[in-house]
């Protein structure tokens, strides 16, 4: 089969359409032929050998991909050859096939084509575990997503607004923010030129938000601690601000506030499925009534996967770069 490689790490030029071996679906795995596969922030990073695939994944970049189901392996039940599905995976959807751990596995919902089912399952299921698994956001909650126009803000925007919640961004420009709203965001701050903190107790009455999904890290979390509630929760699932800040733990305890940090490519095989089925419960209906949908700002053949990383980098889109097959 053909995958994207890299042989050095470096610039979107890494990235190589080549023959490699093909996979077997091994114990629990089923192996689907991939329709299409979507750019995340971490294939940006694995690219530049900042960002390793766990031991025993695939070395080639994709943490999600749409496609059919070409081979059961052992042990595995509930599925069928031919099966039109889309997957969570720690690697290798810039691939024509991959193995995918049956846990791992989602239908495509009904109403969605298979190229745009590849949109879904990394950005839901860091949205879903994180803001409504771990951080309990709630009906009537307000919600600050920083990024609210990329594929994890505009999920998390479509989510939070399904269950009930009041959703604040950040985003760049104008034209960012006008996308956001019309996914139904209540509070818009461009960031270059608004004080999140400030922009956020203004619109909640000096009360800050509940919840906040953070992609920023270091740079976010000073301020990040001053926006939130009494009884508030930073989720922080990026870093792109830097690694190491201080933090005055006075503020946090006199807010009875709580932080915490997840990654979900390096995941236990358990903690994932139990992630995809809470997916499958909860969003897939959201899905299939077409209450949360994916936004997908762009579409490239696989083989051109460098010319979507530069979109990726450019920060240019709103919401997925997809690449198909």
């Amino acid at each position: 089969m053909h995958a994207i490689t890299i042989e050095q790490p470096g610039g979107p030029e890494a990235l190589v359409w080549t023959d490699v071996p093909d996979p077997v679906a091994g114990e629990g795995e089923v192996l689907v032929e991939v329709a299409a596969s979507a750019v995340n922030r971490a294939d940006l990073l694995q690219r530049q050998g900042f960002y390793d695939p766990p031991p025993g994944s695939s070395p080639y970049p994709g943490l999600e991909c749409s496609g059919r189901i070409a081979a059961i392996g052992p042990g595995v039940s509930g599925w069928a050859v031919g099966d039109e599905v889309c997957a969570l995976l720690a690697g290798g959807g810039y691939a024509q096939k991959v193995a995918v751990p049956a846990g791992q596995l989602l239908p495509v919902p009904a109403g969605l084509d298979l190229v745009t089912a590849a949109a879904l399952p990394e950005t839901v299921c860091t949205v879903w575990s994180n803001v409504f698994m771990v951080a309990g956001l709630r009906p009537g909650e307000t919600l600050l997503v920083h990024g609210g126009s990329s594929g994890i803000g505009t999920t998390a925007i479509q989510l939070a607004k399904a269950v009930g919640a009041r959703v604040a961004v950040t985003a760049g420009s104008k034209e960012k923010l006008e996308r956001c709203a019309e996914l139904g965001a209540d509070i818009l701050i461009d960031y270059r030129e608004q004080d999140f903190v400030e922009e956020i107790k203004a619109a909640t009455g000096g009360a800050g938000a509940d919840v906040i999904l953070d992609i920023m890290g270091a740079k976010y979390l000073e301020r990040n601690v001053a926006a939130l509630a009494v009884n508030g929760r930073l989720a922080v699932i990026g870093l792109q601000g830097g690694l190491k800040a201080e933090l005055n733990l006075g503020a946090l305890l006199a807010k009875r506030a709580a932080i915490t940090a997840t990654s979900l490519r390096s995941r236990p095989l358990e903690e994932k499925a139990a992630i995809v089925a809470a997916v499958r419960e909860h969003v897939w209906p959201l899905v299939t009534a077409g209450r949360v949908l994916p936004v997908v700002h762009e579409v490239f053949p696989m083989a051109r996967a460098a010319e979507a990383h530069r979109v990726l980098e450019s920060s240019t889109h709103v919401g997925k770069v997809l690449l198909t097959l």
